[in-house]
């Protein structure tokens, strides 16, 4: 999916919503614990109560790594489902890969040749021979950590060099010189929301992943504020306060209701903003 035609599903649907699929099998409502395959009837179930308020999926891989072959499974039939019954929607592995230069290789022949996801989080720290391998696949997406939600980022992401440049700054910098905005996206957390406009300023084009609103807490408003562009330029994820808004059988179309809130905000948004018309 290019830049292009993710922004058109954008004002199609009036949606930036990205749904994280951080599905685990302790949480998940007892009863669908006697299906065959407990966690993908959960997702399935998800899916098809939302998938006409988002236009992306997040599945974070470790999720289903927990559950070892099993959860791979899942995963893998997750993707497929999407891919064959909602092939508008954008499928992001949330995997957070990165590493030297021929196991990149085998990550990047895994997600993007195997599963054939649109896209994968990666880790930038090492440097640009551990980013390279996904590059490599055009058609996909990869999706940098530059500035994300967590306390811990404050640890190292905003500490500044003698010029005042944080180093969150500095990867942004970096990475322009590895691929342009029609294929690199960046990882920016909502609860940093204020910060976007320092992002904006390096890399002014290209889509953001904003994870953080919802359970995080982060403000969907001053995302917008200081993160929509031209093409929007927004893709900001909710996994917690939708997938586990109720625990009763009743729990796919509580998180539709969840859903349809951002969705709305959004379509608000995106009409202020003159993205769409009203």
């Amino acid at each position: 999916m290019t830049k292009n035609e993710l922004f058109k599903e954008i004002q199609r649907k009036r949606s930036f919503l990205c749904i994280g699929l951080d599905t685990d099998v302790r949480k998940i409502p007892q009863f669908l614990q006697d299906e065959d395959d407990p966690i993908f009837a959960f997702n399935k179930r998800i899916i098809d109560a939302t998938a006409h308020l988002c236009v992306a999926y997040k599945p974070n891989l470790a999720f289903y790594e927990s559950m070892g072959s099993f959860g791979i499974k899942a995963f893998e039939k997750t993707v497929a489902y999407l891919q064959s019954e909602y092939p508008e929607q954008f499928i992001i592995a949330d995997a957070k890969r990165g590493d030297i230069g021929n196991t990149s290789d085998m990550y990047a022949r895994s997600f993007f040749e195997h599963l054939k996801v649109d896209a994968l989080t990666i880790a930038p720290y090492m440097g640009s021979d551990s980013v390279q391998p996904f590059l490599k696949y055009t058609g996909h997406w990869v999706i940098l950590l530059a500035l994300t939600s967590n306390e811990g980022a404050f640890d190292f992401q905003l500490t500044e060099d003698k010029e005042g440049k944080a180093l969150f700054e500095q990867v942004l910098e970096k990475s322009k010189e590895w691929g342009d905005s029609e294929q690199l996206m960046y990882v920016v957390g909502a609860t940093k929301a204020a910060m976007l406009e320092r992002v904006r300023a390096i890399v002014p084009d290209s889509f953001l992943l904003v994870p953080g609103v919802g359970s995080q807490n982060g403000s969907l408003e001053e995302v917008a504020r200081y993160g929509l562009n031209e093409q929007c330029g927004l893709l900001v994820n909710a996994s917690r306060s939708i997938i586990y808004a109720d625990h009763t059988e009743a729990f796919a179309s509580a998180a539709a209701a969840e859903a349809e809130k951002l969705r709305h905000q959004m379509a608000e948004i995106l009409i202020k903003n003159k993205l769409v018309e009203a």
